[in-house]
């Protein structure tokens, strides 16, 4: 069995000292020994795997403590949370915040409290899901398309703003494949968009 001590700062300005310390009091006061520590500055909005709590989360083992000051340290949504208790829960290993007094094991408190934190999880999912379709029903309703252009959408975008151009090179005498060729586009996606423009 190992015990963590787990710091997150977000800014070089703040301190990981502050957290050691209230971590070693914890750890004091419930005769507990942290025998690693793992700090980090770094953003909550870093993908786990690029932070060093995800590599934390890959090496843990069974009865291994997880001690962090509050549960904002871990993750900075509910969701990423939720991701990772049920991690540490599925690996049987303890998670201790200082702050919201939690502690998490393998006990019937635990799995209620993960129920609880799971079934926020899942409205926070919800009302997410809810928000982004709300947006782009008022996208779609103010006549705006959705997403990048498609391929034939943007060469004939492309093809538009050198009209001119194309008048010029068809003056100048050349043929449909080497105007095709100077502006790097399909010689049929250039004949179809002269005989729209009836050029």
């Amino acid at each position: 069995m190992s015990i963590y001590g787990y710091i997150r700062v977000s800014s070089n300005k703040q301190t990981v000292e502050h957290q050691r310390y209230e971590i070693k009091q914890f750890a004091k006061n419930n005769h507990l020994v942290v025998d690693k520590w793992v700090d980090e500055t770094i953003s909550s909005r870093k993908p786990l795997h690029k932070r060093k709590l995800g590599q934390l989360l890959e090496e843990l083992q069974t009865g291994d403590i997880l001690i962090a000051c509050e549960i904002s340290r871990l993750g900075r949504s509910l969701l990423e949370v939720m991701h990772i208790l049920e991690n540490c829960l599925n690996k049987n290993c303890e998670v201790r915040t200082i702050k919201e007094n939690y502690h998490l094991g393998n006990d019937i408190q635990s799995k209620v409290m993960a129920f609880a934190f799971g079934l926020a999880a899942e409205i926070e999912r919800q009302l997410i899901s809810q928000r982004t379709k709300s947006s782009l029903a008022n996208i779609r309703a103010s006549g705006k398309k959705l997403g990048r252009p498609l391929k034939a959408e943007s060469k004939k975008l492309k093809l538009a703003k050198n009209t001119r151009r194309i008048q010029k090179l068809l003056q100048k005498g050349l043929s449909k494949s080497q105007i095709a060729r100077v502006l790097s586009v399909n010689r049929s996606t250039l004949r179809r968009f002269l005989v729209r423009e009836g050029l």
